[in-house]
């Protein structure tokens, strides 16, 4: 399928992946209305001696995302919605029914929970306030599918939601898990709920993410970031990389039959033949298999897998040492 003249919305395009899919969708010569919060036209909030993951007052907005469509072939559209906010959504719809008639792709993009995570902290000693926080981030995934679904379903059209990791592994903080696996499973059920209708939907993880709030932390830009201390860092992968698998992945005549599923950047890279912008193809997945992570990422998702095995063929629970309990 060809994507020129087609119609995209990107919702967290403002900064990261999102705004990385937007730029390679108008490489492909999309429309993108490029939807988030951020925006020039919004007061900037101070950021002395802030996290560079907490979103309030970051410099990027949805205008700098539109123009960086544009200026790659496509039609860049910024567009201010606030995806936790139903009427903000609906009135996204609406406009998007009255000026295109429907769509032909949704990525969403929204996240902001990273500045919640407490990584090395027992889920029992975290405050609420961040529990909540990270819960309540999956009410924008909810809310933009549910509202704009019903636009993409006319024009056999897809949504992909981007998340963390492609297994059933622990993910290393208990709500952080719930909330990306969660996101994977949403697709699968939309998947499940819709076949045969012609619509698809699927989740795409990236790998070690290049974002502004990473390259930040690291001290870097993306001109330097291979000065970054952390040496897994070399095997990171820019926004428009992910971007790019997305848009390899949306143009496939054959992409329904992937529906329900959840998909790599370096899967979809090696399939489709995709590069990054330096001419590279950064396998996050063949790194991380190296190290003891990746070890533990591998046994972590076998035994998720053997737990519903075991209950589906009505196998008695079984100790670590596969002694019966």
């Amino acid at each position: 399928m060809r994507l020129a003249g087609k119609v995209a919305i990107v919702a967290g395009a403002t900064r990261g992946a999102g705004r990385g899919v937007a730029e390679a969708l108008g490489e492909a010569g999309m429309t993108v209305i490029c939807t988030g919060r951020g925006s020039r036209l919004a007061p900037t909030a101070a950021r002395e001696g802030q996290s560079p993951f907490v979103l309030t007052g970051r410099p990027e907005t949805i205008e700098e995302t539109a123009e960086r469509v544009t200026q790659r072939g496509g039609v860049g559209v910024a567009v201010v919605c606030d995806h936790d906010d139903p009427a903000s959504v609906e009135a996204l719809a609406a406009k998007i029914q009255e000026e295109h008639g429907g769509l032909d792709l949704v990525v969403n993009s929204l996240w902001g929970g990273d500045q919640y995570v407490a990584w090395g902290q027992p889920f029992s000693e975290q405050p609420w306030a961040s529990v909540d926080a990270l819960i309540s981030g999956l009410k924008p995934h909810l809310l933009t599918a549910q509202r704009l679904l019903p636009l993409l379903a006319a024009r056999a059209g897809g949504l992909i939601t981007l998340t963390d990791g492609s297994g059933l592994e622990y993910r290393g903080n208990v709500m952080y898990d719930l909330v990306k696996t969660t996101l994977c499973r949403l697709m699968f059920g939309l998947h499940e709920e819709s076949r045969g209708a012609g619509s698809w939907t699927l989740a795409v993880t990236p790998g070690f993410l290049r974002s502004e709030a990473m390259l930040e932390h690291f001290g870097v830009t993306e001109l330097t970031w291979r000065d970054a201390a952390d040496p897994n860092f070399a095997f990171s992968e820019s926004p428009l990389f992910v971007g790019r698998c997305i848009a390899a992945l949306a143009a496939d005549g054959q992409v329904g039959a992937r529906s329900g599923g959840t998909w790599s950047s370096w899967e979809l890279a090696r399939q489709y033949d995709v590069l990054d912008a330096d001419g590279r193809r950064p396998d996050w997945g063949a790194h991380a298999a190296t190290l003891e992570i990746g070890s533990e990422q591998a046994a972590s998702h076998a035994r998720f897998i053997a737990g519903f095995e075991r209950a589906r063929l009505g196998d008695p629970p079984r100790g670590d040492g596969g002694e019966a309990a």
